[in-house]
């Protein structure tokens, strides 16, 4: 294990200080919006927004019935040794408590057995379908990537909370 590798709050535990220098300044130069996203997106002719934390929300209609669905991706990049990963958020659920019921989490672990791209994560009370890319990876590929999220975001918030389409 190489401690240059550990998140800051695990460096701050292991350590019992806090980081700084390179690592203030990747997180500095981690906030603004990633631009070559904004040019796949625009060769795709997708409308997209830039929210506080500079990731690129859209919503995309889902069939007839009237539904949509919130998808994000996110401009910082996460390394782990030699790769450099992209991650597109779609949420499905929001718990009304900090844990998930079993029968839900249950359901959640199932579904994922079943995807081909990504899995669920939980982060606070969502349960949010994550689809992890390359970084560089092209236009047609993050356009898979965007469809994969939404597609099993949204069936998944249908099943969950039928009637309801919130996210």
């Amino acid at each position: 294990m190489q401690l240059k590798s550990l998140p800051a709050p695990l460096l701050t535990l292991v350590l019992g200080v806090a980081p700084c220098g390179p690592l203030q300044a990747q997180s500095q130069a981690e906030t603004s919006a990633d631009l070559g996203i904004k040019a796949q997106l625009e060769q795709l002719e997708y409308e997209y927004e830039v929210d506080d934390d500079n990731d690129y929300k859209l919503v995309f209609k889902i069939g007839d019935e009237g539904r949509s669905q919130i998808v994000y991706i996110r401009s910082p990049v996460e390394t782990y040794g030699e790769h450099r990963v992209r991650e597109i958020w779609s949420p499905a659920y929001n718990s009304p408590t900090d844990d998930f019921p079993a029968l839900i989490a249950n359901r959640l672990l199932e579904d994922a057995d079943t995807k081909k791209l990504g899995g669920w994560v939980k982060q606070d009370r969502y349960a949010i379908f994550v689809v992890k890319i390359p970084a560089d990876a092209d236009k047609e590929a993050l356009d898979d990537a965007l469809d994969a999220a939404m597609a099993a975001a949204d069936e998944m918030e249908a099943e969950l909370t039928p009637g309801q389409d919130d996210l």
